[in-house]
């Protein structure tokens, strides 16, 4: 997997594009989707150059993927939905439906989302 320096999220992380910041720690940001879902749509992406969960899963170091794992759980608290529940998903691939070549994590909450998450 080539990983592409140029994606947005990528360009996030280098301070080229602003982001609405929700979480930062050594090596994860989560910042709110521009297009959300659900009135809780955090996205949580490791800072490391990583396509997809594959990709982190088979590089990451075991900090890197404990610190992502934590992150998700941090943006529940935050956002006020890590008692009442939420969702959290990872796209990967082209029929996994990923659309940003740089792993990321979408944290879905504030209503009741479900079996499917549908545009509202």
């Amino acid at each position: 997997m080539i990983y592409d320096d140029n994606n947005v999220f990528a360009r996030i992380l280098r301070g080229e594009i602003p982001c609405k910041k929700v979480y930062e720690d050594t090596h994860t940001l989560a910042f709110e989707d521009i297009n959300p879902l659900a009135p809780v749509h955090t996205l949580v992406i490791p800072k490391g150059k990583y396509v997809c969960m594959t990709d982190f899963i088979e590089k990451a170091l075991d900090a890197e993927i404990a610190a992502l794992q934590r992150a998700i759980v941090k943006v529940a608290d935050i956002k006020g939905v890590k008692d009442s529940g939420y969702r959290v998903c990872a796209n990967t691939g082209v029929e996994g439906g990923q659309e940003v070549p740089h792993l990321h994590f979408h944290v879905f909450g504030g209503r009741p989302l479900g079996r499917v998450l549908a545009r509202p």
